[in-house]
């Protein structure tokens, strides 16, 4: 995205054109991964070396209300941002909490009945599980047996995988 257009966006959002504001969108725009907000600050103080921390979190907050840059919240880590213009969903490594961008594919609303009074704003896919280099190192599953009791007081084998086995075993 061009400077102008940067500008233009920002202008029509109703947000004004400052120049740490300016430097976070065009960070994003360039950045083809999904940094975290202190990865948006070390990049945009180099830049503006008189932004803050805060004023660069400020500005990401108001850029994701218009709708300009999105937030993909990712479970235990700090959340992401993304500013790609086009519409795609989201792929969260449950390893390494890598963020990968997934062609876009529309997405079923929910029934209204399900919804009651609520007000779907947007809908978002976020599919998680292994990023292609997590899964190559993902180890296969082992499967043990364990006796457990069953409802009539006889014992029966069940497998399960060896790591849950150790758990379980009684002394």
């Amino acid at each position: 995205m061009s400077s102008d257009a940067i500008r233009l966006s920002l202008e029509e959002s109703g947000l004004r054109c400052t120049a740490q504001r300016y430097a976070v969108m065009s960070f994003l725009m360039d950045h083809k991964g999904h940094p975290t907000a202190s990865e948006i600050f070390e990049a945009v103080n180099r830049v503006v070396p008189r932004s803050s921390r805060a004023t660069t979190y400020n500005n990401l907050r108001d850029l994701v209300k218009a709708g300009l840059v999105r937030e993909v919240a990712v479970e235990g880590r700090a959340g992401r941002f993304d500013a790609t213009g086009m519409q795609h969903h989201h792929f969260i490594c449950d390893r390494c909490g890598n963020v990968e961008d997934v062609e876009w594919y529309d997405v079923r609303r929910p029934d209204s009945r399900s919804l009651g009074k609520r007000i779907v704003r947007e809908c978002q896919l976020i599919l998680r599980g292994f990023c292609t280099k997590c899964a190559r190192r993902q180890l296969p599953v082992k499967w043990g047996k364990v006796m457990e009791p069953s409802l009539d007081g006889r014992r029966r084998k069940r497998r399960i995988p060896v790591s849950q086995a150790s758990s379980l075993m009684s002394p």
